[in-house]
Protein backbone atom coordinates (compact mmCIF):
# COMPACT_ATOMS: atom_id res chain seq x y z
CA UNK A 1 0.00 0.00 0.00
CA UNK A 2 1.62 3.27 -1.23
CA UNK A 3 1.47 6.36 0.75
CA UNK A 4 1.43 9.78 -0.53
CA UNK A 5 4.60 12.16 0.12
CA UNK A 6 2.12 14.91 1.94
CA UNK A 7 0.40 12.78 4.07
CA UNK A 8 3.31 10.62 4.89
CA UNK A 9 5.11 14.34 5.99
CA UNK A 10 1.79 15.12 7.31
CA UNK A 11 2.35 12.16 10.15
CA UNK A 12 5.71 12.37 11.06
CA UNK A 13 4.97 15.75 11.64
CA UNK A 14 2.31 14.59 13.91
CA UNK A 15 4.75 11.95 15.66
CA UNK A 16 7.31 14.80 16.20
CA UNK A 17 5.07 16.92 17.55
CA UNK A 18 4.36 14.12 20.14
CA UNK A 19 8.33 13.57 21.53
CA UNK A 20 9.55 15.05 24.62
CA UNK A 21 12.67 16.49 24.19
CA UNK A 22 15.12 16.32 27.57
CA UNK A 23 15.47 19.52 29.49
CA UNK A 24 18.92 21.02 29.48
CA UNK A 25 19.70 19.55 32.94
CA UNK A 26 18.40 16.13 31.95
CA UNK A 27 21.28 15.99 28.65
CA UNK A 28 24.15 17.85 31.27
CA UNK A 29 23.78 14.89 33.90
CA UNK A 30 23.32 12.26 31.55
CA UNK A 31 26.57 13.95 29.45
CA UNK A 32 28.32 13.99 32.65
CA UNK A 33 27.77 10.75 34.05
CA UNK A 34 28.69 9.21 30.67
CA UNK A 35 31.98 10.81 30.91
CA UNK A 36 32.25 9.35 34.80
CA UNK A 37 31.25 5.81 33.61
CA UNK A 38 34.51 6.51 30.70
CA UNK A 39 36.67 7.34 33.35
CA UNK A 40 35.46 4.69 35.24
CA UNK A 41 35.65 1.95 32.92
CA UNK A 42 39.27 3.09 31.38
CA UNK A 43 40.77 2.65 34.98
CA UNK A 44 39.29 -0.64 35.16
CA UNK A 45 40.80 -1.83 32.09
CA UNK A 46 43.73 -0.02 32.78
CA UNK A 47 44.25 -1.94 36.10
CA UNK A 48 43.26 -5.21 34.34
CA UNK A 49 45.68 -4.80 31.74
CA UNK A 50 48.42 -4.09 33.98
CA UNK A 51 47.55 -6.91 36.23
CA UNK A 52 47.25 -9.87 33.64
CA UNK A 53 51.07 -7.86 32.53
CA UNK A 54 52.83 -8.59 36.00
CA UNK A 55 50.74 -12.46 36.04
CA UNK A 56 52.24 -13.31 32.23
CA UNK A 57 55.68 -11.70 32.60
CA UNK A 58 56.03 -13.52 36.08
CA UNK A 59 54.59 -17.11 34.42
CA UNK A 60 56.85 -16.65 31.40
CA UNK A 61 59.91 -15.70 33.32
CA UNK A 62 61.08 -12.54 31.33
CA UNK A 63 62.50 -9.44 33.49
Amino acid sequence: MAVSPFKFLQEVRSETAKVTWPTRRETTITTIMVFVMVAVASVFFFAADQIIRVLITFLLGIH
